[in-house]
């Protein structure tokens, strides 16, 4: 089993990576009663095994199913996970623990850090874009019809347990989904990424990524500096995930185009040198990833507005100057309409 510590300013803690490492969910853990918040999907694979971990360390543990889909990732679900903890008396020495993929992470985590004004959540990722992203760094959150993840927290788990034997019934398009964000760690300078892509050892894909995500957090825990450098290709795939009503498009799909559109962004714009798109590009295909987008891009640019990252006047996108060099620019909407 691999171990990282994830050093942030608010809370340390590890992410153990390997098969079998819901074991450790019990000693992660730390309190005696826990809700597990799981999904309809993740919910008839693997919440019997994991209560069934808990219970037998003598951990009093309850499941409690939401929707399934980034379309139930309102404040809707978290007012029905709040009346969940509260009949069940949770208090600030319990746990949430949030068993599933981003959408679940993300509702468990902002359910966990603002009922009573925090409790602990330990991450128990089952898909790989949560395994090597989401899970770690604490950004918290629902969507507004406005956008994605406009209300929402840093809260830092008090640990995160990647089993990657429950990665066996992930559905083929979702591993292909997780491997965009394993190109984005390439991007952003984990090249030895680029041996292990395809089918290579899935726990040291998970270490890597994790291991630079950690170092991410570390540095800027808030996401004010450096740490914004991991939203590459998420201004525009959060735009293309608006625009198909969150339909079309899983979140590692629109993100691998985003990542595509902003590295020929940045080669108009002249920032980015010649060969990183292409070098990207081959990576991006040998994980499987479509790139192509049958929409005019530049009706995009209007759904970015709501971006968290963007100023007043002008949007923020992470471009690259080479692989391994990300760098924050602005641009205003008719500039950006005009490029694309």
């Amino acid at each position: 089993m691999k171990t990282l510590t994830v050093d942030a300013a608010s809370r340390k803690y590890d992410i153990l990576i390997g098969p079998g490492a819901i074991a450790e969910l019990p000693r992660a853990l730390g309190a005696r009663r826990a809700v597990i918040v799981t999904d309809a999907n993740v919910a008839p694979l693997y919440a019997e095994r994991v209560l069934d971990v808990l219970e037998r360390a003598g951990i009093d543990a309850v499941a409690c199913g939401i929707a399934a889909g980034e379309r139930n990732k309102t404040l809707a679900t978290v007012e029905r996970l709040y009346n969940e903890f509260a009949e069940r008396r949770l208090t600030r020495s319990d746990a949430v623990v949030a068993l599933g993929g981003g959408v679940v992470g993300d509702i468990a985590g902002f359910a966990a850090a603002t009922y009573m004004r925090g409790i602990d959540v330990v991450q128990v990722p089952t898909t790989l874009v949560a395994m090597t992203d989401s899970s770690v760094g604490g950004k918290t959150g629902v969507d507004l019809p406005q956008g994605k993840n406009l209300v929402g927290a840093f809260h830092q788990p008090s640990a995160v347990i990647a089993d990657t034997d429950f990665l066996a019934t992930l559905p083929e398009r979702e591993l292909r989904a997780g491997l965009a964000e394993v190109t984005k760690y390439y991007c952003l300078g984990e090249t030895a990424l680029a041996e292990l892509i395809p089918g290579g050892d899935i726990a040291e894909i998970v270490y890597l990524c994790c291991r630079a995500k950690a170092r991410y957090v570390a540095e800027d825990e808030r996401d004010t500096g450096a740490r914004a450098a991991l939203n590459f290709g998420h201004t525009f795939g959060h735009a293309i995930e608006k625009y198909f009503g969150y339909a079309r498009y899983n979140h590692g799909e629109a993100v691998a185009i985003g990542m595509r559109l902003a590295l020929e962004t940045g080669e108009k714009l002249g920032i980015t040198e010649r060969g990183a798109a292409e070098s990207a590009l081959r990576l991006f295909e040998a994980a499987g990833l479509d790139t192509a987008l049958d929409i005019p891009e530049r009706e995009l640019v209007a759904l970015m507005g709501s971006d968290k990252k963007n100023t007043r006047d002008a949007l923020r996108l992470v471009l690259l100057r080479r692989i391994g060099e990300p760098v924050l620019r602005e641009i205003t909407a008719a500039e950006l309409e005009a490029l694309l």
